[in-house]
């Protein structure tokens, strides 16, 4: 197989050698692996790269945008569960009178807070 090293791939693309370190993780990109375990860039990679990078120019979003993306669409628990915070509506607890709500919501802030610096 004809394929560049990361270094070639960079220089190549104009993604830093840790950027492509960064987009493998996130799952966007997946170069094969020589015997040694070095990475490998092939055409198909060096495609992705380009149209990932016409992606984020056209769409003025981020390589971390698009990566959420693809945890979005792969991760059906954490599509219900953004799906259902983008459509809830905020509710003032019942037993919390209207006067109090913004203190309670304060209050349990404060408390998770403590809880995670903890």
């Amino acid at each position: 197989m004809e394929a560049l090293t990361i270094n070639e791939a960079a220089s190549t693309t104009g993604w830093s050698p840790r950027m492509l370190r960064y987009v493998e993780q996130a799952g966007l990109v997946a170069p094969e692996r020589s015997a040694a375990g070095y990475r490998l860039y092939g055409a198909a990679e060096l495609q992705r790269l380009r149209t990932l990078k016409e992606l984020l120019s056209e769409f003025e979003i981020t390589l971390s945008d698009v990566a959420f993306a693809r945890r979005l669409a792969s991760d059906s628990g954490l599509r219900r569960a953004v799906d259902g915070w983008l459509a809830a509506r905020p509710a003032r607890p019942e037993h919390v009178q209207a006067e109090d709500w913004l203190r309670f919501e304060q209050e349990k802030h404060e408390r998770l807070l403590a809880a995670a610096g903890a």
